[in-house]
């Protein structure tokens, strides 16, 4: 690139200075060619100026009066028959000496290479003489090549300034797009860390915006799917293991109705079914989001984590005040966010697990509790690796998606155990009526013996 760059760049610029060279060189030649045969009609002149006066006396004037104070330029007096009378010159007058008695006009010409003036000397409107002044052609050609010789030199200068001018236009011109090929490669083998800078060309800095906001765009798409895959096989665990261990305990129950067993593992494959949906959905940003059915997702909480805290001898609780305002939430966010503070207490707490909801003015307070205890401190929501020890990646996902809808998941007591998250509710317009309020109850049905309302 930059070798055609400079080629192109010198190109163009050899063939500027021929054009302008060329011409230039053409008119300095007949300019210098007309300044010679003005100074040789000059002297001439003068010659006739001396001579005049003898020669309308019919007289001959002597050679020094010929002299025109220059060796290399000769002079002849020639009469009307354009013979030579005195001087230097060939003894018959040329076709200059012969137009010039004729016309009685001053006429100049090349004549074997030498350049001739010929000035008549005029008497009662007759021309009595001519002064034919010569000179060599080779000292207008010598100004003529000097004056060629020096613009040469200045096409050269022009030409080094240029291609050096070249060069640094091409590194500067080709440092960035080599440096976006090289960014695009490294983009190209998964590496996006690429530097945001401009260099002040515009079409380099429009491209090289596109290519950060491409980088940008796919290590978000790459950091959503490696969150995904963790995620998801964080979430599935789970039912897997409860799915598991049903099958499991109707196999070591012999002569037992598998039925019941079929049937509730089943369901356990629907609830992963809606999980893979709920995750995918939350990683691609297509969840949708609307006024939150919460006796609904009780409902569910209650059927799913009810018998598996049983399984534990432990018991699960809601404590739901009455007139909840409505919030507006992705029903499959929160159902996550549900999956992954009861995954927790089941998991890492201990006695009975409540599950609360009050309002608090401007937000509604979900609490997710148990008997236990939390030794961690402020790093109780960093993301972690699967495999390591404490929470894992499950309260960094329940704190992002809380977030992502407006809201906030804290800790509110370490002992016990209590996790909180604060969805705001919806602020109803001015013309709009209030909700009907909800009844009066705050039991949320169960089919686990487990369940304590």
């Amino acid at each position: 690139m930059r070798k055609r760059i400079v080629l192109l760049t010198v190109a163009a610029s050899t063939v500027a200075i021929l054009l302008f060279v060329l011409p230039l060189a053409v008119v300095a030649m007949r300019f210098y060619t007309r300044i010679e045969y003005a100074e040789l009609e000059s002297r001439a002149h003068t010659v006739v100026d001396r001579i005049s006066d003898t020669v309308r006396d019919h007289g001959v004037p002597g050679p020094r009066q010929l002299y025109v104070g220059d060796e290399d330029t000769g002079a002849a007096l020639y009469g009307p028959d354009a013979q030579r009378l005195v001087g230097d010159g060939p003894p018959a007058g040329e076709w200059l000496v012969d137009d010039t008695i004729h016309s009685g006009e001053v006429h100049e010409g090349d004549v074997d290479g030498d350049l001739v003036v010929a000035v008549p000397i005029i008497d009662d409107g007759e021309v009595v003489g001519v002064v034919r002044a010569a000179t060599s052609s080779g000292d207008a050609a010598s100004r003529i090549a000097t004056r060629w010789v020096e613009m040469f030199g200045l096409a050269v200068v022009a030409l080094i300034a240029t291609w050096a001018f070249a060069r640094y236009q091409a590194r500067r011109l080709a440092d960035p797009v080599e440096e976006l090929a090289r960014d695009a490669e490294r983009l190209g083998d998964g590496d996006f860390s690429v530097e945001e800078r401009t260099v002040g060309i515009p079409e380099v800095d429009e491209v090289r915006t596109a290519l950060n906001a491409t980088a940008s765009r796919l290590d978000a798409l790459i950091a959503r799917e490696r969150a995904f895959s963790a995620e998801a096989s964080h979430q599935l665990r789970t039912p897997l293991t409860g799915l598991q261990l049903r099958l499991e305990a109707a196999l070591r129950t012999p002569g037992s109705d598998h039925t019941a067993a079929i049937r509730a593992s089943l369901a356990e494959v629907d609830r992963l079914e809606r999980t893979i949906a709920d995750l995918l959905a939350l990683a691609r940003g297509t969840r949708q989001r609307g006024v939150l059915d919460l006796d609904a997702l009780l409902h569910e909480v209650g059927q799913v984590w009810g018998p598996r805290l049983g399984s534990q001898s432990r018991e699960l609780a809601f404590a739901v005040e009455p007139g909840m305002p409505p919030m507006e939430a992705s029903t499959a966010a929160i159902r996550q966010v549900f999956t992954v503070l009861l995954g927790n207490a089941v998991e890492h707490g201990a006695g009975r697990v409540t599950v609360g909801v009050r309002d608090i003015g401007e937000a509604v307070a979900i609490d997710v509790a148990d008997e236990g205890r939390v030794t961690q401190g402020s790093d109780l929501f960093d993301r972690r690796e699967p495999d390591s020890e404490g929470h894992g990646i499950g309260l960094a996902l329940a704190r992002r998606l809380v977030e992502a809808e407006g809201g906030r998941l804290q800790l509110t007591s370490a002992d016990p155990t209590r996790l909180t998250a604060f969805l705001p509710i919806v602020t109803p317009a001015a013309d709009e009526a209030p909700p009907a309020p909800r009844p009066e109850s705050t039991e949320v049905p169960d089919s686990s013996p487990a369940a304590r309302s």
